[in-house]
């Protein structure tokens, strides 16, 4: 069991039943208030292809990845990226927080990837995040590469800043891959 950032196929956005995972009422308000603020409506670019999934299993500890972004974000950018329950991949300039019960919430906070994107790339330079992190890591990519020794292995022969704290650097690359996943597939990201 756990916590899980998955990305969300059209059908599952667009789906009312919430018992199936559905998250139309989600993509609904997230419409409304895309209208209500003069912006287009979202809708995903296509159904995901089954190799294309992204999912990682939040289970690191995220103390320092915390202390990271207190030194190095103001208070504003820690929220957007990381107090989210949906990412998706259109610009906002500020969350849009719906009514809408999530897995974790009684509401739901929708950020925008090219913000999260943004702070994420920061983080990574801060950190010296290696080009060795996958870079579409598909289905627990993140969480083998950095829990199943391979980040251990390049930190022994590659040390740095990144290396420091392996829990941090993964959720770092988490929030950077996440983005860059909702980007260049169009789809949402959320989790369950």
């Amino acid at each position: 069991m756990g916590i899980y950032l998955v990305s969300v196929g059209a059908r599952e956005w667009a789906d009312e039943d919430e018992d199936e995972g559905g998250r139309g009422a989600v993509a609904s308000g997230l419409n409304e208030e895309l209208e209500r603020r003069g912006l287009p409506r979202y809708e995903p670019v296509a159904e995901e292809e089954p190799n294309a999934w992204f999912e990682e299993k939040i289970s690191p500890p995220m103390d320092g990845f915390a202390a990271l972004c207190r030194a190095h974000l103001t208070p504003r950018e820690q929220d957007t990226l990381g107090e989210w329950t949906v990412l998706v991949p259109v610009s906002l300039d500020e969350e849009i927080e719906l009514p809408v019960g999530s897995a974790y919430t009684d509401t739901t906070v929708i950020a925008g990837a090219p913000q999260v994107l943004a702070l994420a790339r920061r983080l990574a330079e801060v950190i010296g995040l290696p080009p060795e992190v996958p870079q579409e890591p598909g289905n627990l990519g993140l969480t083998f590469w950095f829990l199943e020794g391979e980040a251990k292995e390049l930190a022994a022969v590659r040390p740095g800043p990144w290396s420091e704290d392996l829990d941090t650097a993964f959720y770092v690359a988490l929030y950077l891959r996440a983005a860059e996943h909702s980007l260049r597939r169009g789809c949402p990201m959320t989790y369950c």
